[in-house]
């Protein structure tokens, strides 16, 4: 799979379990934040990354991140389209 496919398999993977959100569930999806110490941790790895100096194990970590985001993001986005389709 290329990398530029990857949206519309998370999109086709998503689209399914965003329907199965009740309004609540919804909004508590779309109110989602990251905890602080995660959020710290991500940034510093981010900072390593732009310096060229993240381990083979950190880099491991920061692309789960990374795609544990974009999974997050995608259905952040299915759960607003899910609100506003059911005039909540």
């Amino acid at each position: 799979m290329s990398d530029a496919s990857i949206p519309a398999a998370l999109d086709g993977l998503l689209e399914p379990l965003s329907r199965c959100l009740d309004a609540e569930s919804a909004r508590r999806v779309i109110d989602f934040r990251v905890a602080p110490a995660v959020q710290a941790r991500v940034e510093l790895l981010a900072e390593k990354a732009n310096d060229g100096t993240l381990g083979e194990d950190e880099r491991s970590e920061y692309e789960a991140f990374i795609d544990a985001t974009e999974l997050i993001s995608v259905l952040q986005l299915k759960a607003r389209r899910q609100l506003e389709n059911d005039g909540s």
